[in-house]
């Protein structure tokens, strides 16, 4: 054997058995749980990022997401997309590293994300129900704004609730207390000014007929002394008009604003968008307010690699959003309905936009 050779084996050697520690390390890392045991070993983080963002004008597996019935609809161009974040949890040790190297993601412990005191099966509960009330307020925000009248409807009865056994869902409040009502917010302010165990009278609209209901208020179980009705509501323009919203599987408030100018757009003659590709995010209250949501950043990075032009973003998220990477697409800095409508005219008409930076 030549030295030369010898010298290669050794080497080659030494390759191999180098490796073999680093691949028991990568194989250590990316176990997640202590084999032939129940006992889990991912990371007490989750990573989250820019997730997929969905054209509130558009058709999904041919669907509309904002679907309106029984009333005369405008044609729309162009896109309003509403924007996410994504949520990755369960990770090994290796996931979570590769996330944090290799992407744009940021690690967060999973209390921010999920409480502690809560399951995930729950905070997804809660994030449906979120998601619905952001619905309602959207529909009621679009009314307000196009001067349309709204009603509340019950979408869905809490079991062992106050309310179980004496409304349904499709009910259609139309007074509490005596007090005529047109909007959720309405209701929950008359609730809120009761104690649990009162007795409170409603009206509701139930399959053509009207009907009072009498029940005894319960209380919160997330607020001691605070009256409960146990009801979800959503809101519907007065009349045959019905917005329905068709977007599964996504949680939380902030697609509230999109979700109106969606509606806003399909009601009112034109684009208002002007056929451009805008994105945005945000929470709407009935009045047409427009709140903060987490996670702007990763959300102006999904619009803008998406080829949103034009991002709206509440003015109370601007801090943060002016020190994302935008590229070329405009932020605009959005208080309310209106503001949002005025930043797209203007950015169309190639006016100056009032902007986060």
């Amino acid at each position: 054997m030549t030295e030369t050779t010898a010298l290669r084996q050794r080497r080659w050697s030494t390759i191999v058995w180098g490796a073999v520690p680093v691949g028991l390390l990568a194989l250590a890392l990316s176990v997640d749980h202590v084999p032939f045991t129940d006992v889990t070993l991912t990371v007490p983080y989750a990573a989250q990022g820019p997730g997929p963002t969905f054209n509130t004008l558009a058709e999904i597996d041919g669907t509309p997401v904002v679907d309106i019935e029984g009333a005369e609809t405008d044609d729309t161009s162009g896109n309003l997309n509403m924007t996410t974040v994504s949520v990755r949890t369960n990770m090994t040790l290796a996931q979570a590293l590769g996330r944090w190297i290799g992407t744009e993601d940021t690690l967060v412990p999973m209390q921010q994300v999920v409480p502690p005191d809560v399951s995930e099966e729950e905070f997804q509960q809660f994030n449906e129900a979120a998601f619905v009330a952001s619905e309602a307020s959207a529909t009621v925000a679009a009314m307000k704004f196009l001067g349309m009248p709204t009603e509340v409807v019950v979408h869905d009865v809490v079991p062992e609730s106050a309310a179980e056994g004496s409304l349904e869902p499709g009910d259609v409040i139309t007074a509490v207390g005596g007090t005529e009502v047109s909007e959720p917010g309405q209701v929950q302010e008359i609730v809120l000014g009761h104690a649990p165990g009162d007795d409170l009278e409603l009206t509701v609209d139930r399959d053509g007929e009207t009907r009072d209901v009498g029940l005894t208020l319960g209380e919160s179980s997330d607020s001691e002394g605070t009256a409960q009705l146990g009801i979800l509501m959503t809101s519907k323009p007065e009349g045959d008009i019905s917005v329905t919203y068709n977007l599964k599987d996504v949680g939380g408030p902030s697609a509230g604003m999109m979700f109106s100018l969606a509606v806003i757009d399909k009601l009112s003659p034109g684009a208002l968008n002007g056929g451009k590709f805008v994105a945005g995010t945000g929470t709407v209250a009935e009045d047409g307010e427009v709140g903060p949501i987490g996670g702007i950043s990763h959300k102006i990075r999904g619009a803008r690699d998406s080829g949103a032009e034009l991002f709206l973003a509440p003015a109370d998220n601007c801090a943060e959003a002016a020190a994302v990477d935008s590229g070329g697409m405009v932020v605009a800095r959005v208080a309310t309905l209106d503001d949002a409508v005025a930043a797209m005219r203007a950015f169309t008409e190639g006016r100056d936009v009032t902007t986060c930076g």
